[in-house]
């Protein structure tokens, strides 16, 4: 999001030059800047004991992909906190470990996701309203159901490469 106004006086801002930063919205009237933000998002990997991974189906995101447990932040909310939340709405199943993966900008919305890997015991799903269908997935077969370059893919790949490391250690 980059501000046009102060969001604390409603003065237009001006682009004023801020150290290494170059030209950056700033307040005449506040005498502060107004950095450019991402929203903050978490984006999980679902992987039960057997390494299957959970992957949701949602019409308003996609009607042909499945995707990973996604969401955004709340004020107060650590990432590990927003993950295993997201994970317990949009699933029903409670992670026992949650560990971060990496972080993945997403200009295309202006959101910065922070992946991470979140273990559980495989249960029956309780689905929230949310989404349409949740599976598990072979980890082989889950790559083939995201959409090729996606976050999600890049997650997969690397999140169950850690869970692999995490359990040879």
């Amino acid at each position: 999001m980059k501000f046009t106004y102060c969001p604390d006086c409603g003065t237009k801002l001006i682009e004023k030059e801020i150290g290494d930063e170059g030209l950056v919205p700033y307040c005449q009237v506040c005498k502060r800047p107004w950095f450019p933000l991402s929203y903050t998002c978490t984006i999980t990997l679902v992987v039960n004991e057997e390494k299957e991974i959970a992957l949701i189906r949602q019409g308003y995101v996609s009607e042909t992909n499945y995707v990973c447990i996604a969401g955004y932040m709340k004020p107060g909310e650590s990432g590990e906190m927003t993950a295993a939340r997201e994970v317990e709405e949009e699933l029903g199943l409670k992670p026992y470990k949650v560990t971060y993966v990496n972080s993945y900008p997403f200009e295309k919305k202006d959101m910065l996701m922070l992946g991470f890997a979140a273990r559980v015991n495989k249960a029956e799903f309780h689905i929230s309203q949310e989404v349409d269908k949740a599976k598990w997935f072979a980890y082989e077969e889950a790559v083939k159901k995201l959409r090729p370059g996606s976050i999600a893919l890049q997650l997969c790949k690397e999140g169950y490469r850690l869970i692999e490391e995490e359990e040879r250690s």
